[in-house]
């Protein structure tokens, strides 16, 4: 089982998009693997930004859970109800469980241990997630335009960005301004 799940994170971290058309990656335990995957990204997040900033890495493993359901809905949503191919069919579970796997390449983020390699790993990182997120869209909604997966990645990436954002300023005015200084 333990070689079944280091299968699925290097195909991942490849971009091997055989991990997203062989159903063999798809069966029981496929949503627990996609689940700690996301929770070591977070930690692996949590690790690198403790080069500027402390972080707990308990609230970094569970922003990893929310943020892995907000782009699973996100592309569901906008990839199966929205903007379906004729031949999309495909599960809530199926795509909650790609996005995870998608997430692998994050892994990578334990190894910036330092000031001077934090930035570099972590925009790296983000575009080889980018990346994975696209491809598993694709053969996962079984679309036949690499573009389509592409808006539709971008598409909720922007929305969740927009609402992150506006989480965060909504956050900062609730703060008296007198005391800001």
């Amino acid at each position: 089982m333990f070689g079944e799940f280091l299968n699925i994170i290097f195909k991942s971290i490849k971009l091997d998009k055989s991990l997203y058309t062989d159903n063999k990656n798809f069966g029981e335990a496929s949503i627990y693997f996609a689940g700690i995957i996301m929770i070591l990204d977070g930690i692996a997040g949590a690790v690198a930004a403790n080069n500027i900033i402390k972080t707990a890495f308990a609230m970094s493993g569970l922003t990893a859970i929310i943020t892995w359901l907000i782009w699973a809905i996100f592309i569901y949503v906008i990839g199966v109800k929205l903007f379906p191919d004729k031949q999309t069919k495909v599960s809530f579970k199926k795509v909650l469980t790609a996005v995870g796997f998608a997430h692998a390449p994050g892994l990578v983020r334990f190894f910036a241990v330092t000031p001077d390699l934090m930035m570099p790993i972590i925009f790296l990182t983000q575009f080889w997630i980018f990346a994975g997120l696209i491809i598993s869209t694709k053969h996962i909604l079984n679309l036949k335009s690499n573009f389509k997966s592409f808006g539709i990645v971008l598409l909720s990436f922007l929305i969740i960005a927009f609402l992150s954002i506006s989480f965060v300023m909504s956050r900062m005015n609730m703060l008296p301004v007198s005391q800001i200084s």
